[in-house]
């Protein structure tokens, strides 16, 4: 089985989540200015040939004037525009990516209504302003411990010094819970949870939380 360092997913995933791939956008951009230099110095040729040839009339002129403006605005609106659309693919796709897999790490093992209710807790404080703002800082999250002193990350998986990299069916089945939280095709199971942990262990933090759900081996909390 392939291991792989922890802090090169973390890393992955951090790349991933703040600095989206520009190429597509890059060669979107470079394009369209390419084409509007070209459109323009085109219009121009054509503007002075009227000019020196024809009797075409102030209006004329006039109209033929405004067209390189009224083309470069219609293509930095689709250039705008595409860009708008890109950046929320690429942010989605981290999105999922880090959910999916905080579910594989978490709960890959678990029933899919307990894959979910992990997604659900992972979205629940992505939407809570006591949690950073994205999915994938909410994955790798660490704070303070007084009493370990030192920083521990908010889930366990994200602890360990290695993992084996998320494959087969378990992957898919984490990607298609992941997918059905982050699209609410699911009914919630879990509303408004921010904490679970598993059955096996009684955090003392857990006492002072309310208790709203058990599914699989874990137990689910407000």
């Amino acid at each position: 089985m392939t291991q792989v360092k922890y802090g090169n997913i973390a890393t992955r995933y951090a790349l991933i989540a703040r600095y989206p791939r520009p190429d597509g956008l890059l060669t979107m951009f470079n394009s369209l200015l390419y084409r509007a230099r070209l459109l323009t110095a085109d219009l121009r040729r054509n503007l002075l040939f009227y000019w020196l040839t024809k009797d075409t009339g102030n209006l004329v002129f006039f109209a033929l004037a405004g067209l390189p403006i009224v083309t470069l605005g219609f293509l930095f609106r689709f250039a705008y525009t595409d860009h708008i659309r890109i950046a929320s693919e690429q942010q989605r796709h981290a999105d999922l990516s880090c959910l999916a897999g905080n579910i594989y790490f978490e709960a890959r093992g678990e029933p899919m209504a307990g894959q979910y209710a992990v997604a659900e807790v992972t979205l629940n404080r992505v939407a809570s302003a006591r949690f950073p703002g994205t999915v994938c800082e909410v994955v790798h999250e660490k704070r303070w411990d007084a009493t370990r002193e030192r920083y521990v990350g908010a889930f366990s998986w994200t602890e360990l010094d290695s993992v084996s990299w998320p494959k087969g069916i378990a992957w898919e089945r984490a990607m298609v819970a992941a997918v059905a939280v982050y699209d609410n095709q699911e009914a919630p199971r879990v509303p408004g949870a921010l904490f679970y942990h598993a059955k096996n262990i009684s955090p003392r933090w857990s006492k002072t939380k309310k208790q709203v759900a058990e599914i699989g081996k874990h137990k689910f909390y407000l």
